[in-house]
Formats: C-alpha cells, sequence, structure tokens
C-alpha cells in the first residue's frame, strides 16, 4: 500500500491511497464466489455458471461490492499508517478500482496541534455553602404564597408531605443549600475551563462545529415545539437560530478538543466519558483556597 499526506489547513490534510495486487485480486475472487453461489443464470443451476457468464450478468454489481468493502477496510489501514487522528468522516474522491488495484483520495479533518497552557496546579478559590434563616423563610413564605395559605403550621406541612412545620423548614434548608453546592460546583468547572482554554487560538475544524451547531439545533428545535410554538414558525426561524447557535458550538468544541488533548497526555481514555474523567483529574490536580469574604479581606 502506498500512502501520501498532503497537508492542506491547520484542520485538514489529504491522504492519497494507492493498493494493488493481491490484496485487490483476492477480494474481487471473494466477492464473485459469494455471487456464485446465489446468481440465476437462464440454463444453470446456482452455483454452476461458468465464470464468464457470472462476468457479464453480475460484474457491474461485483464492482460496486468490492468498493464497499474494500475502501473503508484501505482507508482505515492508511490512516493507521500514517498515524493520523482523525475527527470526522472523511470525503472519498478520485476512485479507480480494475481487477488488480484501487486508488483514491481521501480529505479528512485532523484534531489541530493545540499550544497547551499548564493545567494542573490551577488555582481554585471556594465557597462552602450556607443557608441563612431568612433564606429558608423567604422560600416557606413564597410556598404559602402560592398555596394561599391562611398559615404556617403543622397541617400546612403535612399537606405539603412533612410530619410537621419543622421538617418542612429542614427540607427546604436541605434543598437551598444542595441548589447552592451545585451552582458553587458549577462555577469552579466554568472558571477552571475558562482558565485553561482562554488564549488559546488555533483552528477548529468545521465539520466538528457544524456538527455540533446541528446538535444543538436539533435541541433547540424539540424545546421551542414542547413550548407550544407551531412547526412552520419553528422553520422559518431555523436559520436565525443556527446563526445564534454557532458560537456556541464553536466553544463548546474548542473546549473538547482542550480536553481530549489533556486526556491524550495523562492517558485518559478518549471515550464518551472523557470530558467529566478530565475535569476530575483536574479538578484533584487544582490548588483549592478558601475564598475570601470580600468585606473583610484577609492580608
Amino acid at each position: 500500500m502506498k500512502t501520501e499526506v498532503k497537508k492542506l489547513d491547520s484542520t485538514k490534510c489529504q491522504l492519497d491511497v494507492e493498493v494493488s495486487g493481491e490484496i485487490v485480486k483476492n477480494k474481487f475472487e471473494e466477492i464473485f464466489a459469494q455471487v456464485a453461489k446465489e446468481a440465476k443464470v437462464p440454463g444453470f443451476r446456482p452455483g454452476k455458471a461458468p465464470r464468464d457468464l457470472l462476468e457479464k450478468h453480475y460484474g457491474a454489481r461485483v464492482h460496486e461490492q468490492v468498493l464497499k468493502e474494500l475502501v473503508p477496510d484501505i482507508y482505515n489501514q492508511a490512516v493507521e499508517a500514517e498515524k493520523l487522528d482523525v475527527i470526522e468522516l472523511p470525503q472519498i474522491a478520485d476512485v479507480r478500482l480494475d481487477r488488480s488495484s484501487l486508488s483514491f483520495k481521501a480529505t479528512v479533518e485532523v484534531t489541530p496541534e493545540i499550544p497547551l497552557k499548564e493545567y494542573k496546579n490551577r488555582r481554585i478559590n471556594y465557597k462552602l455553602a450556607a443557608v441563612s434563616a431568612d433564606e429558608v423563610k423567604r422560600h416557606i413564605d413564597s410556598v404559602k404564597e402560592s398555596r394561599k395559605a391562611q398559615e404556617l403550621n403543622d397541617k400546612f406541612a403535612r399537606s405539603l408531605g412533612y410530619p410537621d412545620l419543622a421538617e418542612f423548614e429542614k427540607a427546604v434548608e436541605r434543598q437551598i443549600f444542595i441548589t447552592k453546592e451545585n451552582q458553587e460546583r458549577q462555577r469552579i468547572e466554568n472558571e477552571l475551563l475558562e482558565g485553561i482554554t482562554k488564549g488559546l487560538e488555533f483552528k477548529l475544524p468545521e465539520g466538528l462545529v457544524e456538527r455540533q451547531a446541528q446538535d444543538m439545533l436539533r435541541q433547540t428545535k424539540i424545546d421551542l415545539a414542547m413550548k407550544g410554538l407551531p412547526r412552520d414558525k419553528i422553520e422559518e426561524q431555523e436559520k436565525l437560530l443556527l446563526e445564534n447557535i454557532r458560537p456556541e458550538a464553536a466553544k463548546q468544541v474548542k473546549v473538547y478538543l482542550v480536553l481530549s488533548q489533556i486526556a491524550k497526555k495523562e492517558n485518559i481514555a478518549v471515550d464518551d466519558h472523557m470530558p467529566r474523567r478530565v475535569m476530575e483529574f483536574l479538578l484533584k490536580e487544582a490548588d483549592w483556597q478558601p475564598a475570601q469574604d470580600e468585606g473583610n479581606p484577609k492580608s
């Protein structure tokens, strides 16, 4: 197999592939053998028709099947041989196949070189979640108003599924605490990602950004439909929706590529769980410091 890689830009390259000899000949023989078992040629039982008649009646079909099976196989071998980090399906062109050789060109998108900045020991200023009595009271008052309750007592708490008012207050406090913890964890992760990706300049693979944008568009259309917006109105807005979505899609692709680069450096498997595993690694390696009280800064 002969392969040649031509770099088109930082995220695209053209892979020229040529293979000849037994690999191609054997694939033709394999497909002809499969066809011969089922071939219906007048005057001959299945599997007994002579080769020249099979060529006449089924040659085009065999040629097509050889392409279907051989091109993906040879393409994958070529990508592996050239150690290309391909991230999108290839565009195959200039395919030439005869009984002894196959050649084609594959345009592929590859992971760009990313100039990673230091990602270990990043400073994290964390705040411990705390719930005040006023926050609990405000939440309970809003529930009371929505229920149009006359007074807050044990009967009111039981109507909500709690044995008494004290238990309901505890439950509200736990709920607010968990919400605050989740918000703080999200803030920490967002700041960590922002710090690692800010200022990193590299070309994003167009196909990957477009695929992410289309996935986000599909979800946005579903959300709008669930809210009751008519289908024709959603379709009218599709172009505008996509324009608004693209910047966020590009941001998400950038974050994903940076995380995948870190994963490779740290021998973390690049699979569906990769982003979460890398985030766990970054959090573990971070420099955790308690946030200073803005009203009483530490010296």
